[in-house]
């Protein structure tokens, strides 16, 4: 029995069509449909019903699932743990460039924190590299943006919303609402890397026929915050990178919701087939519960 052919049973099982298990994995529809048959020999039983393209679990595959969840899992510690001779088991954690700066920081020395027995190893890297890394298991779970793959789960954990932010003193700080054309009058500060839609804010300006004053126009987003620091200008920033500044008082939020909102989310992402150690995935979310509501760090 081949670890391979039981990893495309179990991608098949999860969703629910060869053509999907075979992209999700990276294969020809052919070989998937091989390594089926193949374990299907070796087992002795019929593990799916085909009707034309479409396939049904028989009541036989319904019964294997559970015995190739575990020799899965059992097989992939092992790896790990023989590949690793005089370390200990190894936890591969990717995220995002905007998440690398800004939560992972706190969040790696919780987790070792709250499980001395592992080893965290830590990958930072775009949205499209953590994608291809976590189907090509060099990485088990990423914090990424929302994506859509048939080969991915993904919860949704950290909210970081696009927000106008001012420094102290400011005039909108004393506004109720404020409008397009007073935003445009001000000197802007544009922290644009593909991080968001920067369309949306263009898309502002455009619609109520005014031209923005941008005086900068940068990639980096600490080049970004002190300029708005340094009271030399106004911007919208993702929240998770003014968390401090605004829980400090040293940059003060202004609500345009009536004119503009750029709702943005990181998701914690892992592969169909599971995780491995799913106790750390839990960890992971309490530790993002409490760092939402802000009991970790004040």
């Amino acid at each position: 029995m081949n670890i391979d052919h039981l990893e495309a049973f179990m991608y098949v099982v999860q969703l629910k069509s060869i053509h999907k298990a075979a992209e999700a994995l990276f294969l020809s529809q052919p070989t998937v449909t091989a390594r089926i048959k193949t374990l299907e020999q070796d087992l002795g039983i019929e593990l799916f019903y085909r009707k034309g393209r479409s396939v049904t679990l028989s009541e036989e595959g319904k019964a294997f699932i559970p015995y190739a969840e575990q020799i899965i899992r059992t097989y992939q510690q092992g790896k790990k743990l023989l590949k690793k001779e005089e370390h200990p088991e190894e936890i591969v954690i990717g995220a995002n460039l905007i998440t690398s700066q800004y939560f992972m920081p706190f969040v790696l020395p919780f987790l070792k924190k709250a499980r001395p027995e592992l080893r965290f190893k830590f990958i930072s890297s775009s949205n499209e590299i953590l994608l291809e890394k976590l189907l090509h298991k060099q990485v088990d779970i990423a914090f990424m943006k929302d994506i859509t793959h048939r080969g991915v789960q993904k919860h949704e954990v950290l909210n970081n919303e696009v927000k106008l932010v001012v420094y102290p003193g400011h005039s909108f700080q004393y506004q109720e609402k404020i409008s397009v054309q007073q935003l445009a009058d001000e000197p802007l500060v544009f922290f644009e890397c593909g991080a968001f839609d920067w369309n949306l804010v263009y898309h502002l300006f455009e619609v109520a026929s005014t031209q923005p004053k941008i005086e900068f126009l940068v990639d980096h987003l600490e080049v970004a915050k002190s300029v708005i620091l340094s009271k030399n200008g106004i911007g919208f920033l993702p929240s998770l990178s003014i968390k401090d500044e605004l829980q400090r008082g040293e940059l003060v939020e202004i609500d345009v919701s009536h004119i503009l909102q750029i709702n943005q989310h990181i998701f914690v992402t892992h592969l169909n087939n599971g995780f491995a150690l799913p106790s750390v995935l839990e960890d992971i979310l309490m530790f993002v519960k409490d760092f939402e509501n802000q009991k970790v760090f004040l």
